[in-house]
């Protein structure tokens, strides 16, 4: 297997010790809807869970894309919508560590580097062990859900990571 190593940002032009393999956004998209002066009262929002106008229901999660020809993943953290009921078993879950059954949601989150990813199918698989959701996307042609069927390759890595390059300007 290949060990993913630094890189020479084409973007910035500057050298990475490190390929960033995993990226992740701090709220759902609907979150930036609204002007800052407003989320407070329409939004409750932690690291893991969100509610908007006491109606709709958000939980974060991981979508873990296989590194071709290498034992890492390219993660993605992202929201995903869940029905009133299963967020109330997902937050009575995390106190009791049940285990539960997978369950179905929206992407939440509009993915850097893809078409629109809003409301893609996807499963939410709740881990025993306080790590965050598993997310499954459904298996359609959108780029994102046949990155995450077929793997990435290391160089497909770079390139997002040029794209989110904090140096660049664009």
């Amino acid at each position: 297997m290949t060990k993913i190593k630094g890189y020479t940002c084409s973007c910035c032009g500057k050298y990475y010790e490190e390929l960033p393999t995993s990226y992740g956004n701090p709220a759902p998209v609907y979150y930036y809807d609204y002007a800052p002066e407003e989320r407070a009262d329409r939004f409750e929002l932690d690291d893991d869970l969100c509610v908007m106008d006491n109606e709709h229901y958000f939980i974060r999660g991981c979508i873990e894309i296989p590194i071709i020809e290498t034992d890492e993943h390219l993660i993605w953290g992202v929201w995903v919508s869940l029905s009133e009921p299963n967020f109330n078993k997902i937050k009575a879950f995390w106190e009791k560590q049940e285990l539960l059954e997978p369950m179905f949601g929206w992407l939440s989150t509009d993915l850097p580097c893809y078409p629109d990813s809003i409301n893609l199918k996807t499963m939410v698989h709740p881990r025993a062990d306080s790590t965050r959701p598993y997310i499954e996307l459904e298996p359609t042609d959108h780029p994102l859900a046949v990155e995450f069927r077929n793997g990435v390759t290391i160089e497909r890595v770079q390139e997002i990571a040029e794209q989110l390059c904090v140096n660049n300007d664009n």
